[in-house]
């Protein structure tokens, strides 16, 4: 909820599984949320990273190696890195 001057009001904003989709809601315990540093050309750190969440449900499947590696292979080319 947003109030008049355009401000986020609410206690709990949700996030969702970056490779379902899915709402993370606040009892699922055993979602993560993974952030990728970026390097340059020779393998120095920028600064910069990408975040990635996903939920228990994907790494109950046994989803989440092949779930993030599609998400960084999909991104990688988005940030020609």
């Amino acid at each position: 909820m947003q109030n008049e001057e355009g401000q986020h009001t609410d206690l709990y904003i949700p996030r969702k599984c970056s490779a379902t989709n899915r709402l993370i809601t606040s009892k699922d315990h055993a979602s993560v949320q993974i952030n990728v540093g970026h390097l340059d050309d020779n393998g120095v750190y920028t600064g910069g990273y990408s975040t990635f969440a996903l939920c228990g449900y994907v790494r109950a499947q046994g989803d989440a190696d092949s779930g993030l590696d599609r998400l960084w292979q999909k991104k990688k080319t988005e940030i020609r890195q």
